[in-house]
């Protein structure tokens, strides 16, 4: 392809017509594109993806994702950039393929038409379910690799609970991943990617000489390898050591995504730059530190069933006392509308009047209950149904009844958010469903969370403004899509023996092998 645009522009210099090098050469800045398509998606859910669930930026519009790509940024200013599209969806269930194949079609067709390029920025996450493809992003890269050639370099920045296939390590010649769990440097790891890029552009050196791969056969949740707390802390610390040794560009390590039940489901560590000895040493120590701590992986915080959960919360005098409601965490790629946690306390007498222990629940998807809502406004009794649409497996839908305390429409996720207090509990019941995150999400709705004695969310290890308004804090082992017990979910696709559902397996091969470049 490089040598059709060279011979494409000798002819245009000759007969003086305009031609895609052109755009190449202006202003003497590398091109670079940007794409990506980015879901953590359970196939242990009923539920499907969307395309209207990525909201994807078109253009120009995918700068304002990033802080870095504000216009005055060196960053900006350093390249002629062509952001084509992205779409990024909070984590759900399988990405229909109808989905799939509208969001990579709109990406190809861009990439071609505004093309040739130097490089690629492609942010993911990594774990991205499609239905009738085994390897959702190892497929999108290689389309994307037809398009823009072999030679353009392509950077991959991913989410470190994603998957990192052979083809996906192939055809990425730079590829990084976050190094904290929650991912508070999520931006930073972004940025890393695009000036590990630029650093290979700019100073002509290139792609890099090796890329070291060593397949990992664990597969753990996140609510167990958080770099929080040990080992998951000093595991990841050992990282940048490797990175920055003389010769390795980055080094990464992928904990992947145990949720989907595909062979590329499994952890993996990468190491890449020019010299090949450092490169293999950096990976197979940081694969060794990895298979050694296996067994000392624990969860995040205290587990227990809803009911120990509650008893807990109910004997503290510590607000707010926190319970993460995880098997239908849709930040893991959950429903989001499994009723069975809310059930079970509307059925609880200690919260059955006004003046009991003060609950905060959120949250159930409810279009019914909504459209209600919207009709009779704040202060008026609603009665609705809400939940269980999409995954019924565990409890049906709730006829939920009680007074509006508040209403708020234009949410991106959400869109409308309605909270129903029935005896002590507030619920907050949303058009589509929404992951609640931060204070505000919960201040909007005039609630006080910071001063309510429970707070049942549905979420898996809490993100950081959560983190910090805790009280107390468990985290509850309840029914859905992404059941923390991996023996209950039935895996028919991942490569066994697998750590730990194999527990007593033997020590794999953890040498690493040499991936080629895409132009290989």
């Amino acid at each position: 392809m490089k040598n059709f645009f060279a011979l494409f522009s000798v002819l245009s210099f000759l007969f003086g017509c305009n031609s895609p090098a052109d755009k190449k050469t202006k202003g003497d800045l590398p091109r670079i594109a940007i794409a990506g398509i980015g879901i953590e998606s359970s196939t242990f859910s009923p539920a499907t993806t969307d395309e209207a669930a990525f909201h994807a930026r078109i253009g120009d519009s995918i700068f304002g994702r990033y802080h870095f790509f504000a216009d005055t940024t060196s960053i900006r200013q350093r390249v002629e950039w062509i952001p084509t599209v992205l779409g990024k969806s909070i984590p759900g269930g399988i990405v229909t393929r109808e989905a799939y194949e509208s969001l990579v079609e709109k990406t190809l067709k861009m990439l071609e038409e505004n093309g040739p390029y130097d490089g690629l920025f492609f942010d993911i996450h990594g774990a991205m379910s499609v239905q009738g493809i085994s390897d959702a992003e190892g497929d999108l890269i290689k389309r994307i690799r037809e398009v823009v050639g072999p030679e353009v370099m392509i950077s991959t920045s991913m989410d470190l609970h994603g998957n990192v296939s052979y083809d996906l390590a192939k055809h990425s010649d730079l590829i990084t991943c976050y190094r904290m769990a929650p991912h508070e440097d999520a931006l930073e790891s972004k940025l890393r990617a695009i000036t590990n890029l630029l650093d290979r552009l700019e100073s002509g050196k290139g792609k890099p000489a090796y890329k070291a791969y060593v397949p990992v056969p664990i597969l753990l949740p996140g609510e167990k390898t958080s770099t929080r707390i040990e080992p998951g802390k000093s595991l990841y610390a050992k990282v940048p050591d490797v990175a920055d040794k003389e010769g390795v560009i980055d080094a990464a390590i992928w904990i992947g995504y145990a949720w989907a039940d595909e062979p590329r489901n499994h952890a993996v560590v990468m190491a890449y730059g020019d010299d090949e000895e450092a490169v293999k040493k950096g990976a197979e120590y940081l694969a060794d530190s990895f298979w050694n701590v296996r067994k000392q992986f624990e969860f995040v915080a205290p587990t227990a069933t809803l009911d120990e959960s509650l008893k807990k919360a109910l004997s503290s005098n510590k607000k707010p006392f926190m319970i993460s409601d995880m098997g239908d965490n849709p930040t893991a790629g959950g429903a989001g509308d499994v009723t069975w946690t809310l059930n079970e306390l509307l059925k609880r007498s200690e919260f059955k009047r006004e003046i009991g222990p003060s609950v905060i629940y959120a949250s159930l998807p409810g279009p019914d209950l909504v459209e209600k809502a919207l009709e009779v406004g704040v202060g008026k009794r609603v009665k609705g149904l809400v939940g269980a649409q999409v995954d019924d497996r565990f409890a049906p839908p709730i006829e939920l009844e009680g007074i509006i305390t508040a209403i708020k429409k234009g949410d991106r996720d959400a869109e409308v958010e309605v909270v129903v207090k029935v005896g002590s509990i507030h619920v907050i019941v949303t058009q589509k469903r929404k992951p609640y995150h931060h204070k505000k999400d919960f201040t909007d709705l005039q609630l006080d969370p910071e001063n309510t004695d429970i707070v049942v969310v549905k979420i898996g290890y809490l993100v950081p403004e959560l983190y910090d308004m805790r009280g107390d804090w468990i985290m509850a082992l309840t029914p859905g899509g992404v059941d923390q017990d991996l023996e209950r979910l039935g895996y028919q696709n991942i490569k066994r023996p697998m750590f730990p559902l194999d527990a007593d397996m033997e020590t794999p091969n953890l040498k690493a092998q040499l991936i080629p470049l895409a132009n290989q």
